[in-house]
């Protein structure tokens, strides 16, 4: 895989997160593949998912939005490719999400995505996300 590769999946991975952080429901589709999948996994809580398709994505995360009254930061590190080819990869990296309210800021959760991403059309999409949060959150 090319380092040019690389850095555009690092920038999807980014821009995803700074659509959650906007509440950019444009900027977060645009990071889906259409027949992408989601699960998520929360510590001392039942699964969420599988979110198949594109659209329930998206519906999951309008409806996680809608409920937030703070400001919320997806901070992703500790990046790295476990699978790599030159259409698909697996990428590890950590998620520490932090929000503001009432002028304080308070650490939410931390967590892990596995994101299988696939390249379509010379741009890189998400293809399957799993996310792991370490504490329950509200």
């Amino acid at each position: 895989m090319e380092t040019s590769d690389k850095l555009a999946i690092y920038e999807l991975l980014s821009r995803a997160a700074y659509g959650l952080d906007e509440h950019n429901l444009d900027i977060i589709e645009s990071c889906f593949a259409p027949e992408a999948s989601m699960k998520v996994r929360i510590a001392g809580q039942d699964d969420l998912g599988p979110f198949e398709g594109r659209e329930a994505i998206m519906k999951l995360m309008a409806d996680s939005i809608a409920a937030q009254t703070d400001r919320r930061r997806h901070l992703i590190s500790n990046i790295f490719f476990d699978v790599e080819d030159d259409a698909a990869a697996t990428v590890i990296s950590n998620l520490t999400l932090i929000a503001t309210e009432n002028d304080a800021s308070r650490l939410i959760t931390t967590g892990g995505y596995r994101d299988k991403v696939i390249k379509v059309g010379g741009e890189w999409l998400i293809a399957d996300r799993d996310i792991s949060l370490d504490l329950p959150f509200g």
